[in-house]
């Protein structure tokens, strides 16, 4: 019988209890210190929660500052627009940002969404300069576009 306690039928006696406790415990650390393989391609983000399509109420127009610093390869100096307007002087910039905040501000709204859109030839002078500029009309947040890489480094 598997619970008889005579010597005869059992001669060497094992308590299988303490052994199951150890397995068991066993078993619950090495199911605690599992760690699964993270899938590639996923980190952890933290976007602007405001921003986006999630953030956007249905039927908004977006609504931004962008100044666009472009490369002339032929003269050899930087272009900036604002929308389709050329700004060649730096006072016209300060003027025409001044302007466009003032236009939103006056629908009694938060300050615009300023967004510089940088060509990558661009020296770092003219972005910086058109960042003072912002920052002199009282413009508190400023973004960076990410451009479309240039033609020819696509990977394929």
């Amino acid at each position: 019988m598997a619970g008889s306690q005579n010597q005869d039928e059992n001669p060497v006696a094992i308590n299988v209890v303490p052994m199951v406790d150890v397995i068991f415990c066993l078993c619950v650390f090495f199911m605690c210190s599992f760690k699964f393989k993270q899938i590639e391609g996923k980190f952890d983000t933290w976007l602007p929660k405001d921003k986006g399509a999630e953030g956007m109420p249905v039927g908004s127009i977006i609504e931004e500052v962008r100044v666009a610093i472009l490369w002339d390869d032929i003269k050899g100096v930087s272009d900036r627009k604002i929308g389709t307007k050329h700004v060649p002087d730096d006072d016209q910039l300060q003027d025409m940002i001044r302007a466009a905040k003032a236009d939103y501000q006056a629908l009694k709204k938060m300050d615009p969404s300023f967004t510089i859109d940088a060509d990558r030839r661009v020296p770092w002078h003219e972005v910086v300069t058109v960042m003072n500029l912002a920052k002199r009309v009282g413009i508190e947040s400023i973004e960076f576009a990410f451009g479309a890489p240039p033609p020819g480094t696509i990977p394929r």
